[in-house]
């Protein structure tokens, strides 16, 4: 497929956009802590009182401080993005901590406060980093230089872009720390007990000949532990948030508890107490590096309709019945169009493969404001769907569980995610 140089130059642009973000992150998150300062000072003197009484100036003082140190855990993931092939020009991405926008109002798509959300910005096209211990920790793109050497204003960071990284830092805690643990077994221990169970006769020396395939694999635990269980597993991820960050973990951490992060400082609502704000979370719970020796594992970037989708090819297509088993978990209602989601799976899963599921169905496209297509189905039609394109269901079950949940928070959503198994009948 001939590349497109408007599409490289557009890509180019989103990188260092999400560049910038990272970058930005200090005085956005400082901003809005000293406007609760501000807001101290124009109350009457009494109320003032009070609230030093309370400790509330010493509280925002900590606050500041785990600000600093989230934003030099952000600065290390976006320090050399050279790795990722792109040449990040400082007028082209970069303001950093001296300038800072104000929130918009912008608004990412997902109920606020317990979405589950993918980046969905048009800029991602396909590149890719692998993780395999195998042939060495290696990280490729497809990413090009804008060719025509011009140069655009400082990119200022909004409230959408905030959300996303901030959204991120709580995926660290989801997938690589000890306090999500209680999340993954909740959410992953099921899809891991089905994939041995739907392979129990395959010794485990020979999982290795077996692939895997998981879409959204947002930061990239569970497909590390399906590859850690001996299977040849490849991730597909779309945002560039994930991406960076998971390159980040996989690579660049060497040590069990390297980094503390403090994924609770934006928001003082539903809190019980100063030490369940200022909490730090240490990651990760295990080392990335210690996968076994040979492991066969790797992330994919780029869209999953794109990569994965049916094209043309001289030599047939070569995606077709090449995965063994396909593991979407809080997937597929990304969907603009569920049908061809689920057609690309039955057409890349090899006969007698399975396909396991878990997860809501919060439309991720429903009312949005592009001209993008958003087909938004039950979940009973999207099962007969599954059916009538050639999948046998079976194991079906609710599954209770939280997304990123704060567990000392006063508030928190709980999905009935839709769990299940399916075979794709042979032909």
């Amino acid at each position: 497929m001939p590349i497109d140089e408007a599409d490289v130059e557009q890509e180019q642009m989103h990188f260092a956009n999400v560049i910038a973000t990272f970058q930005q992150y200090a005085s956005y998150a400082l901003t809005a802590n000293n406007r609760r300062r501000k807001d101290i000072y124009v109350l009457p003197k009494a109320d003032q009182d009070l609230l030093t009484n309370l400790g509330y100036k010493e509280k925002l003082a900590e606050v500041d401080k785990a600000i600093f140190v989230n934003a030099t855990f952000l600065n290390q993931i976006v320090d050399n993005p050279e790795i990722f092939g792109h040449n990040i020009d400082d007028e082209c991405g970069e303001l950093h901590d001296d300038s800072i926008s104000q929130p918009n109002g912008s608004q990412s798509h997902g109920d606020h406060g317990h979405s589950h959300s993918h980046d969905h910005s048009h800029g991602d096209h396909s590149h890719s980093h692998s993780h395999s211990t195998s042939e060495g920790h290696s990280h490729g793109s497809h990413i090009h230089a804008d060719p025509s050497g011009s140069r655009r204003r400082p990119y200022r960071s909004n409230e959408g872009d905030m959300d996303k990284l901030r959204s991120t830092l709580k995926q660290f805690v989801r997938d690589w720390s000890e306090e999500g643990k209680v999340e993954r077994d909740v959410c992953y221990e099921p899809m891991k007990d089905a994939l041995i169970k739907h392979f129990q006769n395959i010794p485990t020396a020979e999982r290795g000949k077996l692939r895997v395939l998981v879409p959204g694999a947002g930061l990239g635990r569970l497909a590390w532990d399906i590859a850690n269980m001996g299977f040849a597993c490849q991730g597909n991820e779309f945002s560039h948030y994930m991406l960076l960050a998971s390159f980040f973990i996989l690579n660049r951490t060497e040590t069990i508890n390297q980094h503390t992060i403090y994924p609770y400082v934006h928001s003082f609502s539903n809190i019980r107490d100063k030490a369940a704000l200022l909490r730090g979370v240490t990651i990760p719970d295990v080392n990335p590096s210690s996968l076994p020796q040979n492991s066969n594992f790797s992330l994919v970037a780029g869209d999953f309709e794109e990569i994965y989708g049916a094209e043309e090819h001289e030599e047939g297509d070569p995606q077709a019945g090449e995965w063994d088993a396909i593991m979407t978990c809080f997937f597929i209602d990304t969907a603009k169009n569920i049908v061809n989601y689920l057609r690309i799976i039955h057409r890349i899963l090899a006969p007698g493969g399975v396909w396991i599921n878990l997860g809501p169905l919060l439309w991720h496209w429903e009312n949005n404001t592009t001209n993008d297509p958003s087909v938004e189905l039950s979940l009973d039609e999207v099962k007969e769907l599954a059916r009538q394109i050639g999948f046998e269901i079976s194991n079906e079950r609710t599954i209770d569980t939280t997304y990123t949940n704060n567990s000392q928070s006063m508030l928190g959503y709980v999905y009935q995610a839709a769990f299940w198994t399916a075979t794709k009948k042979a032909v």
